[in-house]
């Protein structure tokens, strides 16, 4: 196994990050042909989601998850900023995690696939992720 955690600044605002390109570069950097690449999120307030962007998804994501959970008081984990304990519940619906096939030291993603980083939590905007790939 060879793992290895890059840090990601989300800013102030609802974020999804394409980090697509960071772990194709971490995939083809090493002497592994063929795997599985697992990648996490140490944070009990952000996910990983494999999805379209480019196309408003991204967007859409982020909208159906204010939907979903809503940024007001309605949440019992009320420290930080307005609707903070929605970003706690997030995580059950994006998980910290995904896993993507390694085949020939590339990742095996659908055309429209990529690998994002999704982060609601506004008070906190350094994000740590690990990529271990698994051969």
């Amino acid at each position: 196994m060879r793992s290895e955690t890059r840090t990601y600044r989300t800013g102030d605002r609802e974020r999804v990050v394409d980090l697509t390109a960071d772990a194709a570069s971490f995939v083809s950097a090493g002497d592994e042909v063929d795997g599985l690449l697992q990648v996490f999120v140490p944070h009990a307030t952000c996910g990983i989601a494999v999805i379209e962007t480019g196309a408003g998804s991204d967007d859409d994501l982020l909208a159906a998850l204010g939907d979903l959970l809503p940024a007001d008081d309605r949440w019992r984990h009320r420290h930080g900023s307005p609707g903070h304990g929605r970003s706690h519940v997030m995580p059950a619906i994006v998980p910290p995690h995904a896993t993507v096939p390694v085949l020939g030291r590339r990742l095996a993603l659908g055309t429209w696939q990529s690998i994002c980083l999704v982060d609601l939590n506004v008070d906190n905007d350094v994000r740590e992720v690990r990529f271990s790939l698994l051969a």
